[in-house]
């Protein structure tokens, strides 16, 4: 439950999320690293959009050559590392990465391969509009392509959708394939300065983050998000049933409780440690 109203104003710093699910007197089992070198940082960072992919292929993600996932690069970050074009999610290594410049244009330290058109016009614009986020995925999953033709955000049914609380919007504007900078710009213009995701219309779900963790756990959460939705909406539609929606001061609470970049970043780790454990070493390759 939310504190009391009555509770004194002056509060000592609120734990992250990690801190609050941790019980038992032990830290939280997955701290995030933290970085001096930017290569050492580049390294884990490259290891864990592998992993993400994976994660996705797992979920069952893929769609033909569509979906990409983006991390800026922390030692040059007007720069950015996005997949390479044609490569199956569930396949693909730290190695396998394409650095690319905003113009475009493929890097020498990263792989020699051609990336999806449409992906790097996205993310070239989300990566210019969004300084304070260094992760962006999108795919063309099932209940988000779904959800998407609706053109409405999702309903705070139950307490893991409320990791969007007030933090995504719907992109309302679809201007076909973005084969044009100008459908990148719209799509980060709708994010905005403060949201974590966009639902964007008749195309399918859009999540950033400051890890690559953070950003593809929400976009696994907002996939699942959809799916609920879905089933909820059939039952109150078929059945009759009323469908509460949660409070805004639980609500509020809860997000303000469980949905830092730190927490969100641990909600990750269970499954990106599942696929390194099956992967025989090859996510680092």
């Amino acid at each position: 439950m939310p504190p009391s109203s009555s509770s004194p104003s002056t509060q000592p710093a609120q734990p992250s999320a990690a801190d609050l699910i941790a019980f038992g007197g032990f830290p939280h089992p997955h701290q995030q690293p933290e970085f001096t070198d930017p290569y050492a940082k580049r390294r884990w960072m490259l290891n864990h959009m592998a992993g993400a992919f994976r994660v996705f292929a797992r979920k069952g993600f893929t769609e033909g050559a569509a979906g990409h996932i983006s991390i800026r690069d922390p030692v040059d970050p007007t720069t950015f590392w996005i997949n390479p074009l044609g490569v199956h999610f569930g396949l693909l290594t730290a190695a396998d990465m394409v650095h690319v410049d905003e113009n475009g244009q493929v890097l020498a330290d990263g792989n020699q391969h051609a990336v999806n058109t449409a992906g790097f016009m996205i993310h070239s614009a989300l990566h210019r509009a969004r300084p304070d986020v260094d992760a962006a995925c999108h795919t063309h999953s099932t209940y988000g392509r779904a959800y998407s033709s609706f053109g409405r955000k999702l309903d705070m049914i139950n307490q893991d959708v409320l990791q969007f609380y007030n933090v995504h919007t719907v992109y309302e504007g679809y201007g076909g394939v973005a084969l044009e900078a100008d459908e990148g710009v719209h799509i980060a213009e709708a994010l905005g300065q403060t949201n974590k995701a966009a639902i964007l219309r008749n195309h399918g779900l859009l999540t950033v983050g400051k890890t690559v963790d953070e950003a593809a756990y929400l976009f696994t959460l907002m996939e699942k998000s959809c799916e609920v939705q879905f089933l909820a909406d059939s039952l109150a539609d078929k059945k009759g049933f009323k469908k509460f929606i949660i409070d805004e001061k639980e609500a509020q609470w809860t997000f303000d409780s469980t949905s830092d970049a730190e927490g969100l970043y641990t909600e990750f780790q269970p499954d990106f440690l599942y696929e390194v454990a099956h992967s025989n070493g090859q996510l680092e390759k």
